[in-house]
């Protein structure tokens, strides 16, 4: 059975306002019944011990377990800002040994200008390869958020690449339902709608079977239904290939709803979703 969790980043706006803080999502997680809560790096407010320490015993007293911690990086930078990039992933991975989180969350980069996706491959493929190796010292699996917005990867085809490209057990995949190229919430085109030049869908299908982790995006649940993506058509896809993993739920339409009001009824909609597809 999938387990839902929480992330973090959900509370975005909320959290940037000083108006909750990690104790307090996580409380919000128990208070809808989920059963988890995944973790964005800038939402700890320390690396102390004693804080890691508390967090950690908190989400243990309300049942929950931290599938991940999500670590924003961009393996594209050069010079000093690269060297950056690779000591700030293995620090968070070292967070997550320390706490007994299985896995971290690793962006791929974002193009440079003039530069193709050809050209920037082996240096993706590189940098990769060095914070995967600190994952696997620490045992600690490396897990690749497909994303967009001028990052690679951003299609089905080459997250199933890079994956075969690093090939290492520690470095596996995080599929983001909103985020491949084509998709109405992350594309070159008009915000809302899909891109027809690309197969967003396509790109779902061609990554799921890699997946070890899905973040379900939520852009427009006003209505109590998300009505940007299609999840009748998602859900399928990943029961097809047998997941079985979490499912974290990630609302980014606060420009149309506000978080405190969005994410019950996100909550409420994915747990409906997956179980009249018995999943």
């Amino acid at each position: 059975m999938i387990k839902l969790s929480l992330q973090s980043l959900s509370y975005r706006d909320t959290f940037n306002a000083g108006e909750i803080d990690l104790e307090g999502i996580i409380d919000k997680a128990y208070e809808y019944k989920m059963d988890g809560v995944d973790i964005h790096w800038a939402h700890f407010a320390s690396t102390d011990d004693d804080y890691l320490e508390k967090i950690r015993h908190l989400c243990l007293a309300r049942g929950l377990h931290i599938p991940y911690i999500g670590i924003s990086n961009n393996f594209l930078q050069t010079g000093d800002d690269y060297d950056a990039q690779i000591e700030n992933c293995k620090k968070w991975i070292d967070v997550a040994a320390r706490m007994g989180i299985p896995m971290v969350r690793l962006f791929g980069g974002w193009l440079g200008e003039g530069q193709t996706e050809e050209d920037a491959w082996p240096r993706l493929v590189e940098a990769t390869k060095t914070v995967v190796a600190h994952g696997r010292a620490n045992h600690v699996v490396c897990s690749l958020h497909n994303h967009n917005h001028g990052c690679i990867p951003a299609t089905g085809e080459q997250v199933i690449r890079i994956l075969d490209d690093v090939n290492d057990e520690y470095y596996s995949h995080i599929l983001d339902t909103g985020q491949y190229r084509g998709s109405p919430g992350a594309s070159f085109g008009e915000r809302g709608q899909e891109d027809p030049q690309y197969n967003f869908y396509g790109s779902i299908e061609t990554s799921a079977p890699r997946a070890v982790h899905v973040r379900a995006k939520i852009y427009r649940i006003a209505s109590g239904k998300e009505a940007w993506l299609n999840y009748e058509r998602i859900m399928p896809i990943l029961k097809n290939v047998g997941y079985n993993g979490w499912m974290s739920l990630v609302f980014e339409g606060q420009d149309e709803l506000d978080e405190p009001a969005a994410v019950p009824l996100a909550n409420t909609y994915l747990r409906d979703l997956l179980a009249r597809h018995e999943m």
